[in-house]
């Protein structure tokens, strides 16, 4: 049996996904960073970007996640994020609609969003 870690995916009003994983890319502050069976315990600020969590079943599974907190100790990882929802949740042509309102507006924070969402299901 493969090595496996407990994931958490949880946005401030659901849990998004839970279950076994292999390895999660998430960006953080710090950078980009890839949570592995048996990694040295961490905490970090999550920065706007795609979660990229890949199944014990060899599935990939991708979320677009907005700000919070990741804490990895004990092989079970915990993202706590502000908004997150899983790139086949979001619907890409209202993200794109999104994203040309919110460079018309000049609202960078809603571009971001939008953003990351299309990023999100690029990568599914």
């Amino acid at each position: 049996m493969a090595a496996e870690l407990h994931v958490e995916l949880v946005a401030a009003d659901r849990s998004v996904w839970s279950g076994e994983a292999t390895l999660v890319i998430a960006r953080t502050t710090s950078g980009d960073i890839g949570v592995m069976p048996g990694h040295q315990p961490l905490l970090g600020v999550l920065e706007s970007g795609p979660v990229t969590i890949r199944t014990s079943e060899g599935a990939t599974v991708v979320a677009a996640v907005h700000g919070g907190f990741i804490s990895f100790a004990d092989d079970k990882l915990s993202l706590l994020a502000e908004i997150a929802e899983l790139a086949d949740e979001i619907d890409a042509q209202r993200a794109e609609r999104a994203l040309d309102r919110a460079k018309s507006g000049e609202d960078a924070a809603a571009e971001r969003r939008a953003e990351v969402r299309l990023r999100a299901v690029a990568v599914r």
